[in-house]
């Protein structure tokens, strides 16, 4: 029943990105813009989710436990260290350079747009190497 979900909110999240026209570099790169061409409607975009994610959670935050499983998959931790500074920078910069952010880099995969076609085994190989870099810091 998780695996059907997980792929109904993938396909509401895809879509969502493709009419929002999301999925297109261009439109995020001019939001970032703002002394350029600006485009405010990521701005728009990033609010209807926010709204929707702070109903949803308050909703869900009343319940014992999620539907689909036994607890509620919390972090650890709360601080903000170097690390997470570090890799949210990285992230912006990798965002702001190529436009995607990995939700949209997938679905803008369908489309077989170079750019994308270049982003994502270099976002895959990020992830590697930032797991490997992790792994060999941690005591």
């Amino acid at each position: 029943m998780r695996i059907l979900f997980g792929l109904l909110s993938g396909l509401v999240f895809g879509l969502g990105l493709v009419i929002s026209g999301m999925s297109d570099p261009a439109k995020v790169l001019n939001f970032l813009d703002v002394f350029g061409p600006w485009d405010p409607s990521l701005a728009f975009v990033m609010g209807g989710a926010s709204v929707t994610a702070y109903i949803g959670y308050r909703l869900v935050w009343r319940r014992p436990a999620p539907v689909l499983m036994q607890s509620f998959d919390m972090p650890d931790t709360t601080r903000v260290d170097a690390p997470l500074l570090t890799g949210a920078a990285l992230f912006g910069i990798g965002w702001g350079i190529g436009g995607f952010c990995p939700g949209p880099a997938w679905t803008a995969l369908t489309f077989a747009a170079p750019g994308t076609l270049v982003f994502l085994p270099m976002m895959l190989i990020g992830l590697y190497a930032g797991r490997q870099i992790k792994a060999r810091m941690s005591p």
